[in-house]
């Protein structure tokens, strides 16, 4: 797979220390020198101060991440093998996973947790979504597919663009957003399957690639715990929790979210599966309102099984505290709902807030609420949602019962 030319860099000792140690990040001020400027996407080879080679990364001259690490170790030569190769190791890592008479929707390429930096592939039956965070990808984007189309045969292949992005990719690689990269194009949601339950997903209109496939393993998990609960299912979105829920047995079901689509996406879900005896036996409810406002306001109710997942509460470093704040205010609103011998899970999908610092603050919030409540596990990130650096590990829940 050619690129651009080849830059060389050389890194400060800090970086070269990242480096061998695994990270897959490297800030301008890390860049000791160059032999000529850099374009988008651009392989660099990358040395240390005396000269040795580390490995090999795209830069971005406008990123605050000026090199993303595509290879760490001795010298290899990027042909078609190797790139074939890279996609292989990473799909094999996910094969023993997924049962493709249960699951049909996962997560094929994590970014740099599976040595595709700043590029996300997920599956959704027969067809995929590529989500580019990083313009490194753009001046390469055509033998990317090329591969994808070889080894994966996609009904459809869209292409997603994070919002930083889209932009430059619109007015110098004419690439938008939604747009179809092979096969046919989306016109109407796909419907995958989850744990044997269907979904449908909006590839080209849809949050991040249409649907949030990393909670899949925290919805199966609440799914085992809903016999017989009134359940709470708090930011619901599109119902995924509620779902596993009410198969798993739930009498009853209240989907909260101040969205009317994220609504409407979850009655139609629902719908999806009204064949299973269970779902079609489980009371559904839908409430448009703000989280917060509501759990202060209805105080006079409560359920056997609270689910707490809202959207991200930090999108930068400095919104951390603030992040800490509303996770704290929500578990003290929440806490009180749950029934004696029910359950209450908090979830976290914010990267600046720190699994340890999200856990004590559901722990301090419901230890003062004066219910006593006792834990049952913590859950981070599925299988096909590696974390292998720092900066990746965002997801977190919390299992807590009350006595």
């Amino acid at each position: 797979m050619s690129g651009p030319s080849r830059l060389r860099l050389h890194l400060s000792p800090a970086a070269v220390r990242a480096v061998r140690h695994g990270h897959p990040w490297i800030y301008p001020d890390r860049i000791r020198t160059h032999n000529r400027p850099g374009d988008i996407g651009d392989l660099a080879a990358l040395y240390d101060p005396q000269d040795r080679f580390l490995g090999l990364g795209f830069f971005d001259p406008e990123s605050p991440i000026r090199v993303r690490v595509l290879h760490a170790g001795p010298r290899v030569t990027l042909d078609d093998a190797w790139w074939s190769r890279h996609l292989d190791q990473a799909l094999e890592r996910r094969l023993p996973f997924f049962d493709p008479a249960l699951t049909t929707g996962w997560r094929c390429l994590h970014g740099e947790n599976d040595g595709w930096p700043g590029l996300v592939l997920d599956r959704y039956h027969d067809r995929f979504v590529l989500k580019l965070y990083s313009t490194v990808w753009l001046p390469r984007l055509e033998p990317v597919v090329a591969l994808l189309v070889h080894r994966l045969h996609p009904r459809s292949l869209i292409l997603r663009l994070s919002r930083n992005i889209a932009p430059l990719a619109r007015d110098r690689f004419h690439r938008r957003d939604g747009d179809t990269l092979a096969g046919e194009p989306v016109t109407e949601p796909v419907v995958f399957l989850e744990h044997g339950l269907r979904f449908e997903a909006d590839p080209v209109r849809g949050q991040k690639t249409g649907f949030f496939l990393d909670q899949r393993d925290n919805r199966h998990l609440v799914g085992s715990l809903a016999a017989g609960a009134a359940v709470l299912n708090a930011f619901s979105f599109s119902g995924g929790f509620s779902l596993h829920a009410a198969r798993g047995g739930a009498l009853s079901i209240t989907d909260l979210d101040i969205s009317p689509h994220a609504l409407a996406a979850a009655r139609r879900n629902l719908a999806l599966n009204q064949h299973l005896p269970e779902v079609s036996a489980a009371r559904h409810e839908t409430v448009q309102a703000d989280t917060f406002d509501w759990l202060a306001q209805s105080t006079a109710r409560s359920f056997d099984l609270v689910i707490l997942d809202p959207p991200s509460m930090a999108r930068r470093s400095d919104e951390r505290d603030g992040a800490l704040a509303a996770y704290a205010r929500l578990a003290r609103l929440g806490a009180p709902r749950v029934r004696p011998r029910g359950w209450f899970v908090a979830a976290s999908c914010s990267a600046h807030v720190a699994a340890p610092d999200f856990f004590e603050t559901v722990r301090r919030e419901t230890r003062r609420s004066g219910l006593r409540f006792t834990e049952w596990r913590t859950t981070g990130h599925p299988l096909d949602h590696p974390a292998t650096f720092p900066e990746a590990h965002y997801l977190k829940a919390i299992y807590l019962r009350r006595l």
